[in-house]
């Protein structure tokens, strides 16, 4: 049978178990929508023709696969293409699901190293990533006290019958089971390993899957089960617990939404309608309702679905009659626990426990303190915890180091009750505590599965018990017999009796919190003291700072009145200035004209006077006789003329005289004007005579 044949068999097959299913339940596998119209899908419709949201994720595998089959079917395509899809498929992702704050409690896209996430995250300051009817996923990040310390936790819960869809990790993800039950389905990286690999999830199973691998949880189908609470944590590395930069893991889903619809015609080789009408789906919650199956078990139709695209290879281990698995989980509370007496239980699980374990540094333990129990102080020298409250509450003690830096580290005490995440660096001694009236358990994970050996300073197994009694007396700066009294009586090694020391750190805590109020509002009071202090001096800065502000205007404005006076003085005197030079300036003027009026009045006085004598010499040429007669009324006339026009220039010379002396002011006018008449008066005398 043809690779081709065998996929649409399969699909067919999908298609049967689809017509099983009532209306609202196909409904709720395909969303009730249509992508393209968003009208209710009738159940009649052929199914592969659409690109389910992956309900199941074999189910959006066959519908892909489906159409390219149809596709090189109709159209002849090369069975090249389906493979390509396939591949295409699981690989090519675009956009991260879980998406986080910067420095907040619930993670986030890169590390700034700035920041330092806190210690200690209470459970309602999660954040939450994802959140549906079906189940919710929330996010933490705890710091261990140092910059870009985070470590990124996600808490996934499932609803009974809830699909958590496909994802590609980005990261190591070591996680474990706190309740319910479940199916966990994957793929990864490996090139030697082509089947999707499955176990079935139970309370208190572990596990690491890697960077690379797609899978999907599925929570048991039975509505009355108990939810199905997974507690992870992704890493850097395989050695490195530390927050991963670039998000935990993308969603499959995302797959088309990021490329072009050109690209992705041409990647799939098909029509463009198809791509349209697969981008325009509306993406569904990163948790949705499961699918029942009520002939054949999902596992079966895996098995049969991966057959068919492996063809012959690899037949074998996907019988699913053979019960045998390559992977194991490890499950705590199937195996006997390392620390157990009547005060509680200790387990851890290594890579000698888990082999998903091998090849990296992680490791996973999990604590129970019955009331009025301890686990006595101890430090890792290799690892960092970082714990999860799974039940009960009690108090955490947490010593920094002597020579550390006391501004970064400080001791602290913590409360913390079921949901709270904390975690504790390494060489840190450390102590937890259960209270009188309640059991105190909790899990976490630590950064070194192998070559860490915590060290106890009290009970059997103390660090103490192992050093020079006279060493230890100089150190602690006691007698030897105080050593002995102290070393003597420890009977249990590691989880120890510790009847109200809960509550005793309750209490240091509680009056180490209200010390820090009390602290905190003196500090405010002083602050308001000094507020109102630098108020005050404020306002006597403020009022001396208005006076003489007052002061400088008063000046200022003083200084600008006698700088306005001085330039109305200067303007005054520059407008005097420039009228004395105006009027100059027309004094000279008149007395050019007056001057040049004068030349021509002589100069016409001479012309006349010249043609006068010319006039005469000729009538005296003429008629001798004639001008003796006329003589006596000539001179006459010429006289009253000469009367006249000396009259006139002596007006003429008189008003100039005024002129210049109201001008001037000066006597030279009048000096000028008598010569001038004296001039005249000799003149006309001496024209008389020649008369």
């Amino acid at each position: 049978m043809t690779p081709v044949r065998r996929f649409l068999k399969i699909c067919m097959q999908y298609q049967k178990q689809f017509k099983t299913l009532e209306p609202k339940q196909l409904q709720r596998v395909t969303l009730g929508m249509h992508v393209s119209t968003g009208k209710p899908r009738s159940p009649a419709t052929p199914l592969p023709l659409y690109l389910f949201p992956v309900a199941s994720p074999l189910v959006s595998v066959c519908n892909v696969c489906a159409i390219s089959a149809m596709m090189m079917k109709s159209a002849k395509v090369s069975p090249f293409s389906f493979r390509v899809l396939l591949f295409l498929y699981f690989v090519i992702v675009s956009a991260p699901v879980a998406k986080s704050t910067a420095c907040g409690v619930g993670g986030g896209d890169g590390e700034d190293v700035s920041c330092v996430a806190p210690p200690v995250v209470k459970k309602s300051e999660r954040r939450s990533l994802a959140s549906s009817e079906y189940g919710e996923i929330t996010a933490a990040k705890v710091g261990d006290g140092t910059k870009g310390g985070s470590y990124h936790l996600q808490f996934i819960t499932l609803e009974p019958n809830a699909l958590f869809l496909p994802v590609l990790l980005h990261a190591d993800m070591v996680f474990f089971v706190q309740t319910g039950g479940g199916r966990l389905s994957w793929t990864d990286e490996d090139p030697d390993e082509d089947e999707l690999r499955r176990m079935t999830l139970r309370r208190g199973d572990s596990y690491r899957l890697r960077p690379g691998t797609v899978f999907f949880i599925q929570s048991n189908l039975e509505p009355d089960r108990q939810k199905l609470r997974i507690y992870a944590i992704f890493a850097t590395s395989n050695s490195d617990l530390r927050e991963p930069p670039t998000g935990p893991y993308s969603s499959i889903l995302d797959l088309l939404l990021g490329f072009d619809k050109n690209v992705l015609q041409a990647a799939f080789e098909v029509p463009e309608e198809v791509i349209e009408e697969i981008t325009s789906g509306t993406q569904p919650p990163a948790i949705v309702h499961g699918v029942p199956w009520s002939k054949r078990t999902l596992r079966e139709i895996d098995a049969q679905f991966m057959k068919a695209i492996l063809g012959s290879r690899g037949y074998s281990m996907f019988d699913v009659n053979n019960k045998k698995e390559k992977t194991k989980l490890y499950n705590i509370f199937k195996e006997d626990p390392d620390v157990k007496n009547c005060n509680g239980w200790s387990t851890t699980v290594t890579r000698r426990k888990l082999n998903a374990l091998r090849g990296s540094d992680f490791g996973i333990f999990m604590v129970n303190l019955t009331t009025g129990s301890m686990m006595g102080p101890h430090w890792n020298p290799m690892a960092t915890e970082i714990v999860t409250v799974l039940q009960g509450r009690g108090m955490v003690r947490v010593v920094c180091s002597s020579m550390a830096n006391e501004k970064e580290c400080k001791n602290a005490r913590y409360r913390v009750e079921e949901g709270d995440v904390f975690a504790v660096p390494r060489y840190h001694p450390m102590a937890q505590i259960s209270f009188n009236n309640d059991t105190f358990v909790f899990a976490g994970f630590t950064t070194a599965s192998r070559r860490n050996h915590p060290q106890f300073l009290a009970g059997k197994s103390s660090v103490l018990q192992t050093l020079d009694k006279q060493v230890l007396a100089s150190s602690f700066n006691v007698p030897n017999s105080t050593i002995d009294r102290l070393l003597a009586p420890q009977r249990e090694s590691i989880i120890l009796a510790c009847t109200s020391c809960a509550e005793e750190e309750e209490r240091i805590l509680q009056e180490e919190i209200q010390k820090g109020r009390d602290e905190a509002r003196e500090r405010e009071e002083a602050a308001a003291r000094r507020r109102e202090e630098e108020a005050r001096r404020e306002e006597a800065a403020r009022k001396k700072e208005e006076e003489e502000a007052r002061k400088r205007e008063e000046e200022r404005r003083k200084e600008e009145e006698e700088e306005a006076r001085e330039r109305e003085e200067q303007e005054a005197r520059e407008r005097e200035e420039e009228k004395r030079e105006e009027e100059e300036k027309r004094r000279e003027k008149e007395e050019a004209r007056r001057r040049e009026e004068e030349k021509r009045e002589e100069e016409a006085t001479r012309e006349r006077e010249e043609e006068a004598r010319k006039r005469e010499e000729e009538a005296r040429q003429r008629k001798e006789g004639e001008r003796r007669k006329e003589e006596e009324g000539t001179r006459e006339t010429e006289e009253e003329q000469a009367q006249e026009e000396e009259e006139r220039k002596q007006e003429e010379v008189k008003r100039e005289e005024e002129e210049r002396q109201e001008e001037e002011g000066e006597g030279q006018v009048e000096a000028a004007f008598k010569a001038m008449r004296e001039e005249l008066m000799r003149r006309t005398r001496r024209e008389g005579v020649w008369a």
